[in-house]
């Protein structure tokens, strides 16, 4: 008697739960989302600021509406036109004010950057005691911007101070006083200039630090000098440098409030009337603050246009080579 076996069936594996893939970013998009709270944080703190100021521009903002400024009638266009009239007198301080203001950021700048370059030029070469130097020459930049303009204003505020007393022993002393009158405008370029020079040395140091010292010993193999290096060389080697390290240092002496107002309170002389000192009398003195913001946002427009037309300028200049 044959028995017929039954085939067997294969066993069927247990079916093992399928994971959750994690979502990961793609390398294109992941600097995006580093970037991405940093970006958000700027447009809370810049952004909506201004354009709450774009507002209340186009708004008749005086004392009467602080309260409920929102409440505040609809002014349109009427505090531009008015700012901007160069035949009342606000439209003719405004106009005077940004001339001083230019006058200031280009004096300021230029006289940084001339320390600042000539300094980053002594230091570039390994000497006894750089490190030392480097340290004193950086001093101003650290210092708050409170304290470094109050000690200038000690110096410079009478008479008899310590700018008069070393000009004195020079036999240069006539007892001028410095924060009144045209002398105000100089006063506020040295404070200024004595601020900011330390960042353009910083700057340039760091771009002098990336040009190879192999460049300059073939220039003294061929037999150029210090000024014919310093000129063909680090000038144009350092003018990317130059490019960006010029426009910062403009952009924030155009809009600088710190340095004018500690050097003399709310008594600015008409001479260093720059004008975000002009915005702000216009502001908190006459409480028209549709006609500041209005003021505000001009001087944004003419900074957005001077930004441009530097960059095109010198971006040109750098392909004509």
């Amino acid at each position: 008697m044959t028995s017929t076996a039954t085939p067997t069936r294969p066993r069927s594996r247990p079916e093992l739960p399928r994971q959750r893939r994690k979502w990961t970013p793609s390398k294109q998009a992941l600097p995006y989302l580093l970037i991405a709270p940093a970006l958000l944080f700027e447009l809370l703190v810049h952004l909506v600021p201004m354009l709450g100021g774009l507002w209340m521009s186009l708004l008749q903002l005086t004392q009467f509406h602080l309260r409920n400024w929102i409440s505040a009638p609809f002014a349109g266009l009427d505090n531009f036109a008015f700012a901007l009239n160069f035949n009342s007198a606000v439209g003719v301080e405004l106009l005077r004010s940004f001339g001083i203001t230019a006058a200031f950021a280009i004096l300021t700048v230029a006289l940084s950057w001339t320390l600042g370059v000539f300094a980053a030029t002594l230091l570039q070469r390994a000497f006894p005691g750089r490190a030392v130097l480097r340290t004193l020459f950086l001093v101003p930049y650290a210092l708050p911007v409170y304290t470094a303009v109050m000690i200038w204003k000690f110096m410079l505020n009478r008479s008899d101070g310590m700018v008069n007393t070393v000009l004195g022993d020079l036999g240069f002393n006539d007892g001028t006083f410095w924060l009144l009158g045209d002398n105000a405008f100089g006063a506020t370029v040295i404070t200024a200039a004595w601020r900011l020079w330390p960042f353009a040395f910083l700057v340039l140091m760091a771009g002098m630090q990336s040009i190879p010292d192999d460049v300059y010993e073939s220039a003294t193999m061929d037999g150029a000098g210090v000024w014919q290096q310093f000129h063909s060389i680090t000038l144009p080697m350092l003018r990317p440098v130059n490019q960006v390290l010029v426009l910062v240092l403009f952009l924030w002496t155009f809009n600088d409030f710190n340095v004018p107002y500690t050097l003399f309170d709310q008594s600015v002389p008409s001479s260093a009337n720059v004008l975000s000192i002009h915005i702000y009398n216009s502001s908190f003195l006459t409480w028209n603050f549709g006609l500041g913001s209005a003021m505000s946002t001009l001087l944004l427009l003419s900074l957005l246009v001077i930004t441009g037309g530097y960059l095109a300028f010198t971006s040109r200049r750098v392909k004509n080579g």
